[in-house]
């Protein structure tokens, strides 16, 4: 069983940045792959980045590639998603999840944490 606990969102002017952290409980945080998703409203849920066990491995959607980075301290339970230039249509409730292995990384996660919000004024 995997806990996960998100931080640093807020309210930021278009180009700005913010990090978010997430905070995993369990001892096996080292052997899942990490990921983050986003909702806006009315929106479905989307992939965002994902970071593999190693942190060898690291994935991200079109829209922010280039501007987000997916980072993890496996000492430290942690994954992070750096944010720069931000965009009002990055404005979402952002999730952090974690799923076993590392195959289909922009799908199929088991476990979920319950969101920050991020709003990106212009």
């Amino acid at each position: 069983q995997v806990q996960l606990v998100e931080s640093g969102g807020g309210l930021v002017q278009a180009g700005g940045s913010l990090r978010l952290s997430c905070a995993a409980s369990g001892r096996t945080f080292s052997s899942y792959t990490m990921g983050w998703f986003r909702q806006a409203p009315g929106k479905e849920r989307e992939f965002v980045a994902a970071i593999t066990w190693s942190g060898g491995n690291t994935y991200y959607a079109d829209s922010v590639k280039g501007r987000f980075t997916i980072s993890r301290d496996n000492a430290k339970n942690t994954v992070y998603l750096q944010m720069n230039s931000l965009k009002p249509e990055d404005t979402a409730v952002y999730y952090c999840a974690a799923k076993a292995g590392s195959r289909r990384v922009r799908v199929e996660y088991d476990y979920w944490g319950q969101g920050t919000q991020v709003t990106v004024s212009s």
